[in-house]
């Protein structure tokens, strides 16, 4: 198991691990309408910039290939993108991008780290010390309509 950051090349397997994750772990919060606009196959330009200008954490397994993903966004302190592939569901991978980015956060010198969550990843977040903040709605492009989240936040100690 290997995790580092991620190679602007790897963006459209970032983008694929992204878009598996939340078509399986999503469906209990969004209907298959929104999940399919919220997942198109052609990736964004954008989201390569997101890896070359954050630290963008993927964890790489031998004889597999990139299994999840998750960075600090640099321009709000937030956390984004936190997916695993579905077949890695439960193994301890997001809790390992989640400790990487707030070890990140720290080195940074931030004291909060803030993320909006789908429903479904509410109590993951809870367990790693994020406090929920407020029920939300936040709009999503390319899902073209505004996707319940959970505002979160956590105080991070050295």
């Amino acid at each position: 198991m290997k995790i580092r950051l991620a190679l602007p090349h790897e963006a459209e397997e970032c983008w694929n691990v992204r878009n598996l994750a939340i078509r399986e772990g999503c469906k209990p919060s969004y209907s298959s309408t929104v999940l399919d606009a919220w997942t198109p196959e052609n990736m964004p330009e954008n989201y390569r910039t997101v890896i070359e200008e954050n630290p963008f954490f993927v964890v790489d397994l031998p004889d597999v290939g990139l299994v999840a993903t998750g960075y600090l966004d640099l321009s709000c302190g937030s956390v984004e993108a936190v997916f695993t592939l579905p077949d890695y569901f439960g193994q301890g991978w997001a809790s390992l991008i989640i400790e990487t980015i707030k070890h990140e956060a720290l080195q940074r010198g931030l004291k909060e780290l803030t993320l909006s969550s789908t429903p479904n990843a509410q109590t993951f977040y809870e367990q790693h010390g994020f406090v929920l903040i407020r029920e939300n709605s936040c709009p999503s492009k390319l899902a073209q309509t505004d996707l319940r989240c959970m505002d979160m936040s956590l105080e991070l100690e050295p």
